[in-house]
């Protein structure tokens, strides 16, 4: 049996995981993963109780209890490269022994939901709907690090989508994973089902001119044409790529569900989508 190594699982000196500071008692099964450490209070005040609450960096976590369910509720901070330490963490938690550095004979699953915000791709996605995301692209790159990522992958539509786009070599190979049909049919009924983009940046991978050219100026219009088996990609944002990718790899159940904020086809916005993310929370 694989010992693993201090410099490959880093464990502080209380015991609890290197960036979340958290120890494997501390997580619930069901974690509400939130990109800003702030909504993190927005959410837990629902709870009837709270556990505790720990904050290291953009990682901010409380565990505490909702219609006598326990869930954590966790604050991710932006990106998939932060979703990489996110989720190989809480996997860590959940079936690494962090006092042996041995994998746990029983495997736990956890239910992972994402409630984010998110640019739709479509011009009859309305400002303050709810996306949910059945599958997500992942610009990012991050999932080809892994061995077994075509075993996850959607790799007819990826294969599809890399032709209708011509895809420039030079970025990252996107990558098209699926979420948990559990929880995709648990959330359907009050949300639109689609296909999500994960960026890995907020400016030029989303379309965004500022200064800066981009290296493709229709990519965003190949975006909005491509369809596959009646499948169109509805909305941008930046993590449930690696959330799927590396859920379905570990075997954990996942899904993300997005407040819609703006309309990037019709150059519209919220001013306040404040509202339009309470009311998510509370759904």
């Amino acid at each position: 049996m694989r010992i693993i190594e201090p410099s490959e699982l880093i464990i502080n000196s209380d015991g609890s995981i290197f960036h979340l500071h958290l120890l494997p008692e501390q997580i619930a099964d069901t974690i509400l993963m939130v990109g800003d450490p702030g909504r993190v209070d927005t959410v837990s005040d629902f709870f009837s109780s709270k556990e505790f609450t720990v904050s290291n960096r953009e990682f901010k976590s409380t565990t505490g209890t909702y219609s006598n369910k326990r869930i954590t509720v966790l604050s991710t901070g932006i990106g998939t490269d932060n979703i990489d330490i996110v989720v190989n963490e809480l996997d860590a938690l959940a079936n690494i022994n962090l006092k042996t550095r041995t994998v746990k004979d029983a495997h736990r699953k956890l239910t992972l939901v994402r409630l984010g915000t998110s640019g739709a791709l479509q011009p009859d996605i309305p400002l303050a709907s709810y996306v949910l995301t059945e599958i997500s692209i992942g610009f990012d790159g991050l999932l080809n690090f892994y061995a077994n990522r075509d075993k996850v992958c959607e790799l007819e539509m990826e294969q599809a989508f890399l032709k209708h786009t011509n895809w420039n070599a030079q970025c990252a190979k996107p990558y098209f994973t699926y979420s948990s049909e559990r929880l995709v049919k648990l959330f359907e009924s009050y949300t639109i089902k689609g296909v999500t983009i994960s960026a890995p940046g907020f400016y030029g991978p989303q379309g965004r001119v500022l200064r800066l050219p981009l290296a493709d100026a229709y990519l965003n219009e190949k975006i909005e044409s491509f369809s596959f088996n009646g499948k169109r990609i509805t909305n941008f944002e930046m993590e449930s790529s690696a959330i799927n990718g590396l859920s379905k790899l570990m075997g954990h159940d996942s899904v993300t569900i997005c407040a819609i904020i703006a309309n990037r086809v019709v150059k519209d916005a919220t001013k306040d989508y404040q509202p339009a993310i309470k009311n998510l929370i509370e759904g």
